[in-house]
């Protein structure tokens, strides 16, 4: 038996005016998803536990079976682990954005344009975050390039202090969500005096894109403590993802990370590497579990793009769950396969929420027909509600 989680990152919404009163889920053409639905158990799953951020984080951490309430020590120890920084007990890790400020003359006047600046390219965001490192990398702050617009400082001997997530509070302006820590807040001010002039971000300008013109703290937090994915599970699994959050946890669970060429988080990441770099895995390499994760519908949600959320969706279902669905059906192997979103992005609130998510699973020995195709509004009706989403990995498993 072959287990497989297939996760559209933000992919659930609300319905859209836009849409007629449909979601982006509802509008996508998703012929695969909707055939599995209809021979599949349908429902709703709470990621979130009550009190907790809706964030990829908490929420992946669900799917995965880690109970967030226990796990859960920030963001950016995770996506540490990612890119090999080993953290000493008394270290607290930072997302380190590179966001698009607006030029308003004082940095508290300034408004968060985009906390992705584009969608940065890696190459380009890892030049600027060295230009910031030159201005503030001592014995205190350490800066390491990730992927994209998403990079990670150390504060050694730090504290866990709140800061506010940039893309919560796009359109709105930045003082009133400044760090009340003043090296952090200082540092966030300085660096739009070395970006916002770059050449890069010059160049940028010039090709009508977002500047990435400053850094961003914010997912404070430390070492974490994951139990074995094997020993948790007797399941060998890999993780497929362009993320660092993802691959993070993955590494803290033990879990092997599949790297695939061009897959970059954006809406145009290599579909197709994914879904044979799973097909691999699982047949080839002999693993048990295989988690895919898939950024671009969240991305899509935080940037209010209606139609290329459809479109993230639309290609999670037919350059990756059809070639997945198809490889296993050839190879003759008993599968099991959960696809869901990690947690809502809302076109409305350009960010996430606590509210549950629809679920799938099929299973290929399974001969039953519902009637139901995998949405919002369908995954209600079926009645099926799952309270607490770190025991979602155990349907999966157990054949329940």
């Amino acid at each position: 038996m072959k287990y497989i989680i297939i996760l559209g990152d933000g992919m659930a919404d609300e319905p859209i005016p836009d849409l007629g009163g449909k979601t982006p889920m509802m509008a996508a053409d998703t012929p695969c998803m909707d055939y599995l639905a209809g021979k599949s158990e349908i429902g709703l799953v709470r990621t979130i536990p009550e009190g907790m951020s809706p964030g990829s984080d908490t929420a992946n951490l669900s799917v995965l079976g880690y109970d967030p309430r226990i796990y859960y020590s920030g963001r950016s120890p995770l996506e540490a682990l990612s890119i090999g920084v080993d953290l000493e007990d008394t270290d607290v890790a930072l997302r380190c954005n590179l966001v698009t400020l607006s030029d308003d003359r004082d940095y508290e006047d300034k408004v968060i344009l985009d906390h992705s600046s584009g969608e940065i390219p890696t190459e380009d965001a890892a030049v600027l975050i060295n230009e910031v490192r030159k201005y503030f990398e001592n014995e205190i702050y350490k800066f390491y390039v990730g992927t994209s617009y998403r990079h990670l400082t150390v504060w050694k001997q730090g504290k866990v202090v709140s800061l506010s997530q940039p893309h919560d509070i796009l359109g709105k302006t930045v003082g009133d969500y400044l760090p009340g820590e003043p090296a952090l807040k200082k540092m966030m001010k300085d660096s739009f005096d070395i970006l916002n002039n770059h050449p890069i971000n010059l160049e940028r300008k010039n090709k009508g894109l977002n500047k990435a013109n400053s850094i961003w703290f914010w997912g404070a937090g430390t070492r974490p403590a994951l139990t074995p994915f094997e020993d948790k599970y007797n399941k060998k699994g890999a993780m497929i993802s362009a993320v660092d959050l993802l691959k993070g946890i993955a590494v803290g669970a033990g879990m092997k990370v599949i790297k695939v060429p061009g897959a970059d988080g954006t809406l145009h990441t290599n579909y197709e590497g994914k879904a044979s770099a799973a097909l691999k895995v699982l047949l080839d390499e002999n693993y048990d579990f295989v988690y895919i994760h898939v950024e671009a519908p969240d991305e899509m949600g935080h940037q209010g793009n209606i139609m290329n959320k459809i479109k993230a969706v639309e290609f999670l279902d037919q350059r990756i769950i059809k070639p997945v669905t198809d490889g296993l059906n050839k190879s003759g192997l008993d599968y099991r396969m959960l696809i869901m979103p990690d947690h809502p992005t809302p076109i409305r609130c350009r960010t996430h929420t606590d509210d549950p998510v629809p679920y799938l699973l099929f299973d290929s020995r399974a001969d039953k027909k519902n009637g139901y195709l995998f949405n919002e509004i369908d995954a209600k009706k079926s009645g099926n509600f799952i309270s607490e989403g770190h025991t979602m990995i155990w349907k999966l498993f157990t054949n329940e």
